[in-house]
């Protein structure tokens, strides 16, 4: 019932250098001659977003305005909507520039870096840089850089499916070939580079990786379903309007100016902006806590998780396997190494039966330990040479070696009941054992059973069961929890979401490391469990169970399935090349940046640059933010179009407005005003931990859920009332278009930076949340109101926008039909919390 760790991460261990690699100047000299390992070519992404903003129909209806100011001779207009026009995309490719460079240095970080030997040193770069002649170290769970030829190798074996088809793995050592885009599935070696580049057997590849990651997140198919709704109802706003003003006045050109004024009001085009602008600065927020977005679907998905699935070695412990004790079977006692003086045959057989050069952490324990205990150190005059790498379940693992006198050291160890089975002992023995192993894993210790084997024949068996074993005992390791993971539990359940192991290892271990580490391990299920059960079954045996152990891979994501399928949000951790297709199935694979394999990061979403656990708790806070801001910009965004679209109309029936109350000089001001609020003031506004206790629910199909859709409508709907009344005021007081034109729009501007302040919160009042410090806030409400005060106060602009003075007492009046009708929801929020 104990399991050896097939599936955790071994890695490299760098205390053998058996090569020097190049030097500085023979790298230059191999780039010149044949080039880097260029995995594909940079796109012209400046001119590809020129065209894409060219395209945009708000730039398309600014120049078919503009264009018409000019036929008709409106100079001053035709100049202010060419300006507009730079303006607006000017705007949008610095907004871009800004997400791309957020991109970017995402890129940089996540970009595949490779082990490679330079002037005797053993230095990592990134793969573009790799050159032919360099010495490289491939070891388990990376992707192989580039065409190599084996130096020297240690149980070493790839999967070449993405040459071949054929997913097993296929065992290389001197001089074989090793292929770029084949995978390191067990051990690793020196490897001289042959080829890079586009010189490579799959020379492609970059072509395909460029191309991946480009499909579009749940959140911006709703965006963009969204906008497409509004640009058809735009459209058949732009026919009525323009059929309704020509014929009104008979003129076409100018039923057409009218037309395009109520298609630029409809188009929520900043709506776009944000989220491409949320997203990307929100990855690179991230970057501060140490955790790497490689995508904006994780930045989304982060807010809603409610489930974490952890994996026991590496990120509950440490990784460190020191060699704890052993149980000797010939003398049926316990052997302590913080006292013992000598090494045992229980330790001698387990280094036997590990690596000449060990890269496993229990292996690396084993040698160091036999190293500082033996009193003649054997291993210099013993060379392997046999070895059966990891097979059965649960799997064991034998090395063969022999001296110049022909002298066999056989040594096998594994999982303690597959030890037990090649033994062929009593069934009461066998009991006995077992029930010692688990008495070891009740105390949180790893467990592995030793035996050595004696060969039959002078020649080298075909496969491990020909060899007869001996049973030795029971070695344990203790990995202790990392510190303050204790902590990092109780955040993750203080967040609300769930905490569940699942491991490899033997149950009494897990459910000893759970209570050590703080995981409410209320049930527990081991992997022959899961496997009996079908989909439906498990879907409801996994509820209230938080320790999964004995955990194949299969069966790792047949239990993050089942939890989506119950309707979690699942994060779920992992490093080695079996956790991929899990990463992979969960919303959100969390990968180790520094032990972390190459699978494992291409398959996950985020990289936790320095193994910090801790940080994803932050990480999950930040996403919350980022969706509890991305909402309020749609919101507002919404909220500030309903009463632009409604002005736009309203002359049509209320014959006491302005004929022409908003033409597209204004609505393009109030886009730039738009567009740096909710881009920049949300984006960049705090939100209180204790709004963010629990997971954020998503709104099915559409972009807002149907309350919160109708409570900004109906914000949007107060807005246009009170500029109603403003322009009623006017009518009723006497005053002419442009007064009346001015008192409407200067109670729009008002509005709009009122609901800016309102909607921070839609639970907190305005005296609450103004204490939250935004710099950015006071300084774009600033540049608002200096930029309407010049339409009011400069004559040249006045004219353009063809508007009239305010007094202080009619700034005044529009300023109090703007607070009532925004500041209406200040007690509606008292109410809704009482």
């Amino acid at each position: 019932m104990c399991t050896f760790a097939y599936l955790e991460q071994p890695h490299f261990n760098h205390k053998h250098i058996e090569y020097a690699g190049l030097s500085a100047e023979d790298v230059v000299a191999q780039r010149a001659l044949n080039g880097t390992n260029a995995l594909g070519h940079r796109q012209r992404q400046f001119l590809q977003h020129l065209f894409s903003v060219i395209k945009e129909p708000m730039f398309l209806l600014l120049m078919a305005a503009c264009i018409i100011y000019f036929l008709l001779k409106e100079l001053p207009e035709g100049f202010t909507m060419l300006a507009a026009l730079l303006f607006v995309a000017g705007i949008d490719v610095f907004q871009n520039f800004r997400s791309q460079r957020a991109v970017k240095a995402l890129g940089r970080i996540t970009a595949s870096s490779v082990k490679v030997i330079r002037n005797a040193a053993i230095t990592e770069v990134a793969i573009e840089e790799l050159v032919t002649q360099d010495v490289i170290i491939c070891d388990e769970g990376t992707v192989v850089p580039a065409d190599a030829s084996i130096l020297s190798s240690y149980d070493f074996s790839v999967n070449e499916a993405i040459l071949t088809g054929e997913s097993v793995s296929v065992e290389k050592i001197a001089p074989d070939p090793i292929m770029q885009g084949t995978l390191v599935v067990r051990g690793y070696c020196y490897a001289k580079v042959t080829a890079v580049g586009k010189q490579t057997t799959l020379g492609g590849i970059g072509a395909l990786v460029a191309q991946s990651g480009k499909e579009k997140t749940p959140l911006q198919e709703k965006v963009n379903r969204f906008v497409k709704t509004m640009v058809i109802a735009g459209s058949l706003a732009f026919v009525f309007v323009w059929a309704y003003y020509w014929w009104k006045d008979g003129s076409i050109i100018y039923g057409l100016l009218q037309g395009l004024t109520m298609a630029m009001s409809v188009l929520p085009e900043e709506i776009p902006v944000a989220l491409s602008t949320f997203m990307a600065l929100g990855a690179y927020r991230l970057l501060k806590y140490g955790v790497i977005a490689r995508s904006p679907k994780t930045v989304e998905t982060l807010g809603s998780a409610t489930v974490i699935c952890l994996d026991k070695t590496g990120t509950l412990t440490q990784n460190l396997m020191e060699v704890q004790s052993a149980y000797s079977f010939s003398s049926l006692g316990e052997i302590k190494y913080a006292t013992a003086t000598e090494a045992d045959e229980v330790l001698e057989y387990a280094m036997w039966a590990s690596e000449e050069h060990p890269f496993d952490p229990m292996e690396i324990s084993i040698h160091d330990l036999y190293a500082k205990l033996c009193k003649g150190d054997l291993r210099p005059e013993f060379k392997m040479v046999r070895e059966f790498p990891l097979s059965g379940k649960p799997p064991v693992m034998t090395h063969i070696f022999q001296n110049n006198t022909l002298e066999w050291k056989i040594g096998c160890k594994g999982g303690l009941e597959g030890i037990l089975n090649m033994c062929h002992l009593s069934s009461d023995v066998r009991e006995m054992l077992v029930q010692q192993g688990l008495n070891y894993a009740k105390k949180g210790l790893r467990v592995l059973g030793v035996a050595k084997g004696k060969l039959a024949a002078e020649s080298l068996p075909k496969t491990q069961e020909e060899i007869e074993f001996t049973f030795l005992g029971i070695i344990t390791f203790y990995d202790p929890p990392v510190d303050g993971i204790a902590g990092v539990i109780q955040d993750f359940y203080n967040a609300g979401i769930d905490v569940k192991m699942i491991t490899g290892d033997y149950k009494e271990t897990a459910l000893a490391v759970a209570a050590q580490t703080g995981i409410k391990a209320d049930a527990s299920m081991n992997g022959d469990e899961i496997d009996k059960l079908d989909d439906a079954a498990l879907c409801k045996a996994i509820e209230g169970v938080s320790v999964f152990a004995r955990v194949s891979p299969s069966a790792k994501l047949r239990v993050v399935e089942a939890l989506k399928n119950n309707g979690e949000i699942v994060a779920m951790t992992g490093d080695g090349v079996n956790d991929g297709p899990a990463l992979k199935a969960a919303h959100i694979g969390i990968a180790m940046g520094k032990r972390g394999t190459d699978v494992a990061k291409g398959a996950a979403g985020i990289v936790l640059s320095k193994d910090d656990l801790s940080k994803m708790t932050d990480a999950i806070f930040l996403g919350r933010r980022i969706n509890v801001n991305l909402t309020k910009a749609i919101r507002y965004i919404i909220s500030i179009h309903i009463p632009i679209i409604l002005l736009v109309t309203m002359p049509i029936f209320f014959g006491w407005l302005p004929a022409l109350l908003f033409a597209p000089v204004h609505v393009i001001f109030l886009e730039l005003i738009m567009g740096p609020t909710c881009s920049i003031i949300y984006e960049n506004d705090p939100v209180p931990k204790s709004d963010l206790k629990h997971p954020l629910k998503g709104s099915g199909k559409n972009l807002l859920s149907f309350s919160q859709l109708g409570f900004t409508i109906l914000q949007g709907i107060m807005i246009t009332a009170a500029c109603l009344l403003a322009g009623f005021y006017g009518y009723q007081s006497g005053f002419d278009d442009t007064k009346s034109r001015a008192l409407i729009f200067t109670t729009l501007i008002l509005s709009n930076i009122f609901l800016t302040l309102v909607n921070r919160s839609f639970t907190k009042s305005i005296f609450q949340t103004i204490r939250r410090k935004n710099g950015l806030l006071p300084l774009i409400i600033g540049i608002s109101l200096a930029m309407l005060f010049t339409l009011l106060y400069t004559p040249m602009a006045r004219i353009l926008f063809e508007l009239s003075v305010l007094t202080a007492r009619e700034l005044a009046i529009c300023a109090a039909f703007a607070g009532a009708g925004v500041f209406w929801t200040e007690p509606f929020k008292s109410w809704k919390n009482s």
